[in-house]
């Protein structure tokens, strides 16, 4: 004898009908709100609006950022390059900067956004590439870290992208972005991707950065040279197919980042000598190519000498930012010159 319960029952079936219709219209309706809103600015149709970026997963927040006809430039880079402000920049280089370096990037990943930028920006008027030590990896190729990276993102074919908004993160995303565009919040980000993450600087604790940094051995002397290593650095084969692919006219600037003293290899080291290659081949690609400039910061200087410059051994204070903020205009005038910061090794 069947149940008056039983699922076979007409009325069962119609709420269950019911039910799963409108779970299904609540998604597309959900989705339907986050492809307009298209929190990321990655989508090929959307209401027309600046997307600022709003996510603290740069991964996501920047790749629509590179695409952007707002600017004409670009600086990339690690959390070392966040620091630098693109509207000190600007009048310099007659260039409307954005800076979408993103914090632990891995070369891969720098690599993956400069192919959007010029996907994008056939022409760039400038772009700036900060190196440091995730360039000169002699180990197997990283190409992610442990924070998401949305490949569909960064394809030349965007419609993929429309897989990666079907997420609670895409949901949570596109709440906050439409709370940005009708001025309910502020975003995360400059709109030209600045953004200062680092302390105040009227929180600067001379003493508590000091403990964070390593020990700098007075008695080592660095002006003693070292023979680079032999060994091949995986992410330099990408950094030469970018240094290759930026068109004649564009100007470009690699910077080897001011690392604390103490971080960098002493001189004889296998880390010095891994530094000392990557610096050689780095130099052989900027001069290979008509009017790059190369300086490099990455050495024993008056900056990296002194621990009060840093909050750790990455990351420098305002001031520094400043002094390579300064010889980034003067590069960009044609009027870099010799200086105790940094050595010009190209052009």
């Amino acid at each position: 004898m069947s149940s008056s319960t039983s699922s076979s029952d007409p009325r069962w079936r119609r709420f269950y009908t019911r039910a799963i219709a409108t779970a299904a219209i609540g998604v597309a309706v959900v989705y339907a709100f986050v492809v307009a809103v298209d929190p990321w600015g990655v989508l090929p149709l959307h209401v027309p609006a600046e997307r600022p970026p709003i996510s603290t997963n740069a991964r996501y927040a920047f790749a629509g950022l590179a695409r952007s006809d707002r600017f004409d430039a670009a600086i990339f880079g690690t959390s070392t390059m966040r620091m630098l402000r693109p509207a000190a920049l600007n009048d310099a280089f007659g260039a409307r900067f954005a800076n979408v370096s993103m914090n632990a990037a891995t070369a891969y990943e720098q690599s993956r956004l400069f192919e959007v930028f010029l996907r994008a920006h056939p022409r760039p008027r400038a772009v700036v590439i900060g190196l440091d030590h995730v360039w000169c990896d002699a180990g197997p190729l990283q190409r992610y870290t442990p924070r998401a990276f949305p490949e569909a993102f960064y394809g030349a074919n965007p419609w993929p992208a429309y897989r990666e908004m079907l997420s609670f993160y895409a949901v949570q995303e596109a709440v906050r972005q439409f709370a940005v565009l009708t001025g309910m919040m502020r975003p995360r980000y400059g709109r030209d991707g600045y953004t200062r993450f680092l302390p105040p600087e009227d929180r600067y604790d001379a003493a508590r950065a000091a403990a964070n940094l390593p020990a700098l051995d007075a008695g080592i002397d660095w002006a003693v040279p070292t023979p680079a290593s032999d060994l091949t650095m995986p992410p330099l084969a990408m950094l030469d197919r970018m240094v290759a692919a930026t068109p004649a006219q564009t100007r470009l600037m690699l910077v080897f980042m001011p690392l604390w003293l103490g971080s960098q290899g002493a001189p004889g080291s296998g880390s010095a000598a891994i530094t000392e290659a990557c610096k050689q081949q780095v130099t052989a690609m900027a001069r290979a190519r008509p009017g790059t400039v190369l300086l490099d910061f990455w050495r024993a200087s008056p900056i990296t000498r002194e621990p009060t410059h840093y909050w750790d051994p990455m990351h420098y204070r305002d001031a520094i930012a400043e002094r390579i903020e300064a010889a980034l205009v003067g590069a960009a005038r044609g009027e870099a010159r010799p200086s105790e910061d940094y050595v010009l090794r190209a052009p």
